[in-house]
């Protein structure tokens, strides 16, 4: 359980060096909360150890991934020149409900296993680049891939939708989290009939603008937080690596420096209290 703490959660460990470097000098500062991994990656198998060692400092979980890159493996349908749609043509294949269940539930599950296998231990949570995994049908071969894997301890699944009202009083960019929102709307819902834990409130939505201060934005996306509110990042450092796979570059190191340097931070967010090679985390009930 988190109590009324909010779960600071970087996004996109693994997708460069400078992406992972930034995550770890935060995780240490106590920082951030927690970290979700690209497994996908090229850098993901000697950035794995790098994560592991910070099990003591933040949660750490799979970053799903089905729009950048190469998947695990064969997906004839999704990726049939082996490389992964983007996301556009993502969101409009689920919505159509054009997308085979089954070859994406497989290539959760590789992703969930490769996890596992690198840093040694399950995720202690779930959620999806470009929010992903909460698209219609792949929410099901989501819930598909899990019911194979162990029920003792089960991961945090990120809900990245919020009420009209916590959005609107936040005032940050609702447009865009409305549109989220309605994207992700069931998921929820979802996830508790099938007994997976989630937040119940969510923001970090962004428009990636250098022009907006990110430690306003911080500040707004920490308001009006639910039970178990979960705020997205992604700080970084910039590198030509990053550059040539991402399109967010240098407003990743506007917000390293921002949670660097925002007053009373490790104090405000929710921290995991176990060893580096303690148990995975138990967030109660969904």
């Amino acid at each position: 359980m988190t109590g009324a703490r909010p779960i600071l959660t970087a996004d996109d460990f693994a997708l460069s060096e400078g992406v992972s470097a930034g995550i770890e000098a935060l995780a240490r500062a106590r920082r951030i909360s927690a970290a979700g991994a690209m497994v996908t990656m090229p850098r993901w198998p000697e950035h794995a150890p790098r994560l592991a060692a910070l099990r003591g400092d933040i949660a750490i979980g799979l970053h799903l991934n089905l729009t950048l890159g190469a998947p695990l493996g064969a997906m004839p349908s999704l990726a049939p020149d082996g490389r992964l749609p983007a996301i556009a043509t993502l969101v409009s294949r689920a919505l159509a409900r054009r997308l085979d269940r089954a070859e994406i539930a497989a290539e959760i599950a590789r992703q969930l296993a490769q996890f596992a296998a690198a840093t040694g231990y399950p995720p202690d949570f779930i959620d999806g680049h470009q929010h992903v995994h909460a698209l219609p049908m792949v929410r099901d071969a989501l819930i598909d891939a899990l019911a194979t894997g162990p029920a003792a301890v089960r991961p945090l699944v990120r809900n990245p939708a919020d009420t009209a009202r916590r959005i609107s009083s936040r005032g940050l960019y609702p447009a865009k989290s409305l549109m989220l929102a309605g994207l992700a709307r069931g998921f929820g819902r979802l996830l508790a009939r099938h007994g997976w834990p989630t937040n119940d409130s969510f923001s970090g939505v962004s428009a990636f603008e250098r022009a907006s201060p990110y430690a306003a934005e911080l500040t707004r996306a920490l308001r009006a937080p639910g039970r178990r509110h979960l705020v997205m990042c992604h700080p970084g450092i910039p590198d030509a690596e990053l550059a040539a796979l991402d399109p967010v570059v240098e407003r990743r190191r506007d917000e390293l420096d921002a949670l660097s340097a925002f007053a009373s931070l490790p104090d405000l967010i929710w921290h995991p209290a176990r060893a580096p090679d303690g148990p995975l985390i138990d967030w109660g009930t969904p």
